[in-house]
């Protein structure tokens, strides 16, 4: 019998969301998710990322992230790749923008999570280069989201780059509001 990696992330998946209490709300599409760049909003927490991926699994989804290369090249590297961490050496100038639309051209279904905000820490505006990679990519900004108020994590819709920034933020920025985060007092709302 085959290990089946996608059973084994799925049960895991299900064990953390049922021990937490949460729920997944599930798309009503998810063939549109399944190339997309997915924003990750209020990012307050480390355990963003667990809840995140779990609610990805439970999906069926395969969800790539970027994180310090520190964490891929550690002992335990082999785990954050397990995940879908793509390790980047934030020191160099990577231009990750670039390098992710590179990844869009090379594969058919990509999911790549941004936590626009960059940091966990509070910050004044966005970082908005989600928006160049799937402006250029050609590929919508879907909307995940973690609800810790009533502990739901799901995908709230997409955004199709118009080419109007300002238009197009503001629709965003309308659907994420501060009461989701873990940590309210450290997200800004303000996006850009």
């Amino acid at each position: 019998m085959a290990f089946n990696l996608s059973l084994m992330k799925k049960l895991i998946a299900k064990f953390i969301y049922f021990l937490s209490g949460w729920k997944l709300k599930d798309p009503d599409d998810l063939e549109l998710i399944r190339r997309s760049v997915m924003l990750a909003a209020p990012h307050t927490s480390n355990w963003d990322l667990i809840y995140a991926l779990g609610g990805f699994w439970l999906m069926g989804v395969d969800v790539k992230y970027f994180i310090k290369d520190g964490y891929t090249k550690s002992i335990l590297g082999f785990l954050f790749k397990w995940t879908g961490a793509i390790g980047v050496n934030q020191k160099q100038n990577t231009q990750l923008s670039k390098y992710a639309i590179k990844l869009f051209k090379e594969r058919k279904d990509l999911v790549l999570l941004v936590p626009a905000e960059g940091t966990r820490q509070a910050v004044n505006k966005w970082r908005t280069g989600f928006y160049t990679i799937a402006d250029t990519a050609k590929v919508p900004i879907t909307l995940g989201y973690l609800d810790y108020k009533n502990k739901e994590s799901g995908v709230a819709g997409l955004v199709a780059p118009s080419g109007d920034f300002n238009n197009d933020m503001e629709k965003i920025q309308e659907f994420y509001s501060p009461e989701q985060a873990k940590f309210p007092n450290q997200y800004n709302p303000k996006i850009y």
